[in-house]
């Protein structure tokens, strides 16, 4: 009898501790609006790295175009906002496990990825792209032979640079798109798999030397939550209707972006707006 009870305190300490664990491992456990307004706290994940989009500043602060988007869903709720930044490659996993509540982290909207996650409606448009030293012509794939290109690391770029690139061509992938770029302008490689934005970057290391030579792709970028949480995905949804209507998504596209915003589609093939 005595075994026996030991035997269930045992267990019932070890169910304690595991749940303890969890809690401690998830602590953007919040899953609505009204519990992350109960906590007082947006838990947003973000790119550290990958300027115009997400990057820390020298006083440690997170800033660009997915930092002012997730502070201005932070104020919509009433609530304070947090910032994790994040690899390309922990993104989605740092939603999924809970880390964080919801991802602005220039998440190109993929139909593999939205089996994994649920999409907001889009807020912001790009294109995957190669760019190339001006003084080789980069016209066609084909032109891609015998080049190493950087890409990061499972990102929407590494996959078009793989799909399209040919054979003989090089791809080296890296940690994060700042890696990517660091190995272009250093010299590492000849050619560089990114987004419409990095030119910004090449063009402040190595001014006049490089170009976008080649587009794969065009993108929107999405706000992120988990499969099946209809209340935060509609509050996203509401909340980029309100922004796009009343010109706050104008004034982060005019501080960063420095383009018209432009036209947004009503669907995507294979990306559902709505969670189900």
């Amino acid at each position: 009898m005595l075994k026996s009870l030991l035997t269930r305190r045992g267990a019932m300490l070890g169910a304690a501790a595991l749940v303890a664990a969890i809690g401690l491992a998830n602590p953007a456990a919040a899953v609505t609006p009204e519990e992350i307004k109960a906590r007082g706290k947006l838990i947003v994940g973000i790119q550290g790295d990958n300027p115009p989009w997400g990057f820390v500043t020298s006083a440690g602060k997170q800033d660009g175009f997915d930092a002012d988007m997730g502070a201005l869903f932070a104020k919509e709720l009433g609530v304070e906002v947090e910032f994790v930044p994040l690899e390309v490659n922990n993104r989605i996993p740092a939603l999924t496990s809970g880390r964080v509540d919801v991802l602005f982290a220039t998440m190109a909207m993929l139909p593999d990825r939205a089996k994994a996650v649920q999409f907001s409606k889009p807020y912001n448009a790009n294109a995957i792209v190669l760019i190339g030293p001006k003084n080789k012509s980069i016209k066609t794939n084909a032109d891609m032979a015998n080049l190493t290109i950087s890409v990061a690391k499972g990102a929407a770029q590494d996959t078009q640079v793989t799909k399209n690139a040919p054979a003989s061509a090089t791809i080296r992938r890296f940690d994060g798109d700042a890696a990517s770029v660091q190995a272009l302008v250093s010299g590492q490689v000849e050619a560089l798999g990114g987004n419409i934005f990095y030119m910004d970057r090449v063009e402040k290391a190595r001014p006049g030397e490089f170009e976008n030579k080649l587009e794969f792709q065009k993108l929107y970028n999405g706000a992120c939550t988990r499969l099946s949480e209809k209340e935060i995905n509609a509050s996203l949804n509401t909340f980029i209707d309100k922004i796009k209507a009343n010109g706050d998504l104008k004034k982060i596209y005019d501080k960063w972006m420095k383009v018209p915003v432009p036209e947004f589609p009503e669907s995507i093939e294979g990306i559902p707006f709505t969670a189900n």
